[in-house]
């Protein structure tokens, strides 16, 4: 199943669970005029076919005690296959790297970092980032105010060619 093949309930029901994934299925069915029974159906298939990947609660990272964000753009030293590997490895076992992307432009790698404060963020970036395999530069971009955080993926239907 390709988004090709998605139908307006299938959008539908996506973009709802984003909205609110705890929401019962016949809350879910009464808001997009289903019944129960083929709405449940429908998000299994959802789920079978990895377009649902999960069920996540939303923290407040300030609330947990993470008031820093960072963006730390990595260039590496080499390109070769085994030097980003290595690196993607080693950054998978961060916790306090909460995304990592693989980027094209000036830079290799940019990483989405919390931290209690400065001075965590500090520490972690000069004990364990510059420690990581490969790396030749790396910059820090501080999040002053979040504007927009992520909260959901925008789904539509793709158009006909």
């Amino acid at each position: 199943m390709t988004s090709e093949l998605l139908s307006i309930m299938d959008v539908k029901l996506l973009t709802a669970l984003q909205q609110d994934g705890r929401m019962t299925n016949q809350n879910l069915a009464d808001a997009l005029g289903m019944s129960a029974s083929p709405c449940w159906r429908r998000v299994r298939h959802l789920e079978e076919h990895r377009f649902i990947q999960g069920y996540r609660a939303v923290l407040d990272r300030r609330k947990i005690g993470l008031g820093v964000m960072v963006f730390i753009r990595i260039s590496i030293d080499s390109h070769s296959e085994a030097q980003a590997r290595k690196f993607e490895q080693e950054v998978m076992q961060l916790e306090d790297v909460v995304a990592c992307y693989s980027i094209g432009g000036d830079a290799d790698f940019l990483l989405q970092v919390v931290a209690r404060d400065l001075d965590s963020f500090a520490e972690f970036a000069m004990s364990v980032v510059r420690r990581l395999p490969g790396i030749k530069e790396m910059q820090s971009m501080f999040v002053l105010k979040e504007i927009k955080p992520f909260m959901s993926f925008p789904v539509k239907r793709p158009e006909a060619s």
